[in-house]
């Protein structure tokens, strides 16, 4: 009877853990959000799924198929169609619908005026690195099991949300706030939110020290103004795994960590991943 009950409990618990699992990201097809989108009882893994000409990540839940998309901040309300390709090459459409999201507006001050205004020097600068940055969240690494449900990578305060459209140091210009921001002290520990691998690291003019990850299929997780950085290039990470520390280089107001996941080469709420905190090590 105890054996019973304890195989009961056991398979149990796996099931909701992968249920868990398959709740997330969550849903939310709005400009800067995710639609999921199950798809025709006819596909297969043979299949690709594309949206905007991007390759889509997609999953097997149960005895169907799902393409999980994410969608441009600049994309209107309304229909939209994703492009199934069949092994033979013939194409096919899905609709899904996207909803209107207002994002509000916040004004930061920076004291380094460079990060605001950069000079001649600074802007040649930023060019060289853009590309570097471009190919790393453009990376496709075929992965059957990507894990989609993310552990926040540092304890702190979510300081500035997703999407916001800043202003910085009152000028006229708007720019879209494409990551998480959580503040944390100078040199607090940054964990990986899931297993994945070390696409690149470096040091660029606005975002500082920073690291790449790859999770499988198109999602990529990038992290912003890092004090120290502690993997390296081809580094393979289980979640919990230490990356670096919080740091203010790169355009900052103060010490925290901008959060970025890009899914289909996109930029989207990281807060839609997120399931727990990491677990300490």
């Amino acid at each position: 009877m105890i054996k019973k009950i304890l195989f009961t409990l056991f398979f149990g618990f796996i099931a909701t853990r992968f249920a868990n699992a398959e709740s997330f990201p969550h849903a939310s097809a709005v400009p800067g959000g995710i639609a999921i989108v199950n798809l025709k009882s006819d596909f297969d893994a043979q299949h690709k799924v594309y949206f905007e000409k991007k390759r889509i990540l997609i999953r097997k839940v149960n005895n169907g198929w799902q393409a999980i998309v994410g969608i441009p901040l600049k994309t209107k309300s309304g229909i939209h169609k994703i492009k199934i390709i069949n092994p033979q090459g013939k194409n096919s459409y899905q609709e899904f619908s996207v909803y209107k999201k207002d994002y509000k507006t916040s004004h930061i001050t920076i004291k380094n005026k460079r990060m605001v205004s950069p000079t001649k020097k600074d802007i040649e600068r930023h060019y060289k690195e853009k590309p570097l940055i471009v190919a790393a969240l453009k990376t496709w690494t075929e992965n059957d099991h990507v894990q989609t449900h993310f552990a926040i990578p540092v304890d702190g305060r979510f300081s500035s949300i997703f999407g916001l459209k800043r202003i910085y140091n009152k000028q006229k210009r708007i720019r879209r706030h494409t990551g998480l921001d959580i503040a944390a002290p100078t040199g607090t520990l940054i964990k990986s939110p899931a297993k994945g691998t070390v696409i690149r690291t470096g040091n660029y003019f606005f975002t500082g020290n920073t690291v790449f990850i790859d999770h499988g299929q198109g999602l990529i997780t990038v992290y912003f103004h890092l004090n120290k950085t502690m993997v390296k290039a081809g580094q393979q990470l289980a979640q919990g795994d230490t990356i670096g520390t919080v740091g203010m280089t790169g355009r900052v107001s103060g010490p925290h960590l901008h959060w970025t996941v890009s899914l289909n080469n996109t930029k989207v709420d990281p807060k839609l991943f997120i399931t727990t905190h990491v677990a300490k090590k």
